[in-house]
C-alpha cells in the first residue's frame, strides 16, 4: 500500500459500514419502501441510494484523493473509474441482496473494498441482521467479529456444499451442474457478498457464478484469499487487476476442488 493509504485503518472502514447498517439499512428493512427497476432489470430502493451516499461521504472524509466506484453509479461512471483511477479506488455495494431486503428475507449486507495497484488491499462485509462483520487486510488474514476465520476444507467434491447461481450460467453448464450430482448440496443466498463471507468463514466449500459485478466480488475475494481459499474466473485467470465490470466466478476452499470444478465448468 502507498504511504497515504497506509494511514487508513481497517477499523475505520468497519465503523463506517456498521454505522450505515444500523442507521440506514435496518430502519429501512423494518418499514415499507418503494422500489424501482434499473436498466438491467435489478431492483433498487431509496435505501440503496441513501446508503451509498452516506458511505461515499464518509470515505471522502478519510481520503478525498481515492476514486469511488459504487453499484448505484451509472455504467459510464463505473467504467470511467476503472479506466482513470490508476488502480486506486473504493469499490462499494451499499446493499447487496436488495431483492431479499425488499421481500423481508434477512439475507443482505454492505460490501466495501479498497483497491490499490489494481488489487484489493482492505475489505469489509457487514451483515446488520446478524451483526456479523467480516474483514480482511492483505497478508494479515481474515476475521469475523475480531476472530480469525479459515475456509473449511472438503476432501472430495462429493462432500462439498456450494453456492451456485444457476440462472447466470450457460444453459448446458447449468443443467450439468444441477443434474450430475457431483457435489453434496447447493445453496443460493441471494447475496453474493454473504456467499463470499460465508465461504471465508467455513460455511460452505465453493462458489460458482456465471457473472458477478466487481462490487459483488471485490471485498469477498480478499476475504476468501486471506482465509486460505482459491479463486479466479472459469479459465483460471485472476480476478484482479479488473478492467471490466463483471466476471465469471469460481472460488473454493482448496486448490484441489478448484481444479475439479474448473474442469467440470469447461467440459459443459
Amino acid at each position: 500500500m502507498s504511504e497515504q493509504t497506509s494511514k487508513i485503518t481497517l477499523q475505520s472502514l468497519i465503523n463506517i459500514l456498521q454505522q450505515a447498517g444500523e442507521e440506514i439499512l435496518l430502519p429501512g428493512y423494518h418499514r415499507s419502501i418503494q422500489t424501482s427497476q434499473k436498466s438491467d432489470g435489478s431492483v433498487v430502493t431509496e435505501i440503496d441510494l441513501a446508503c451509498q451516499q452516506f458511505i461515499e461521504n464518509k470515505l471522502t472524509e478519510l481520503d478525498s484523493d481515492i476514486a469511488f466506484l459504487g453499484e448505484e453509479m451509472s455504467e459510464f461512471e463505473q467504467l470511467q473509474c476503472l479506466k482513470e483511477s490508476h488502480g486506486r479506488y473504493w469499490c462499494l455495494d451499499p446493499l447487496d441482496g436488495t431483492t431479499n431486503f425488499v421481500a423481508k428475507v434477512p439475507g443482505f449486507a454492505i460490501s466495501l473494498a479498497l483497491i490499490e495497484s489494481g488489487v484489493p488491499q482492505m475489505a469489509c462485509i457487514y451483515d446488520p441482521v446478524r451483526q456479523e462483520t467480516f474483514s480482511a487486510a492483505r497478508n494479515t488474514g481474515a476475521h469475523l467479529n475480531d476472530q480469525a476465520i479459515q475456509c473449511a476444507p472438503a476432501a472430495n467434491l462429493d462432500e462439498a456444499v456450494g453456492y451456485i447461481d444457476f440462472k447466470r450460467l450457460q444453459r448446458e453448464i447449468a443443467i450439468s451442474m444441477a443434474c450430475d450430482r457431483i457435489y453434496r448440496s447447493q445453496r443460493n443466498l441471494g447475496s453474493c457478498a454473504l456467499e463470499w463471507a460465508w465461504l471465508a468463514a467455513g460455511r460452505g466449500h465453493f462458489i460458482v457464478h456465471g457473472g458477478e459485478k466487481i462490487w459483488d466480488f471485490a471485498a469477498g475475494s480478499l476475504l476468501v484469499k486471506e482465509a486460505g481459499g482459491t479463486l479466479g474466473d472459469f479459465s483460471g485467470q485472476s480476478l484482479f487487476p479488473c478492467h471490466a465490470l463483471s466476471s465469471p466466478i469460481l472460488a473454493t476452499c482448496t486448490p484441489e476442488l478448484q481444479a475439479k470444478l474448473q474442469a467440470k465448468l469447461n467440459s459443459g
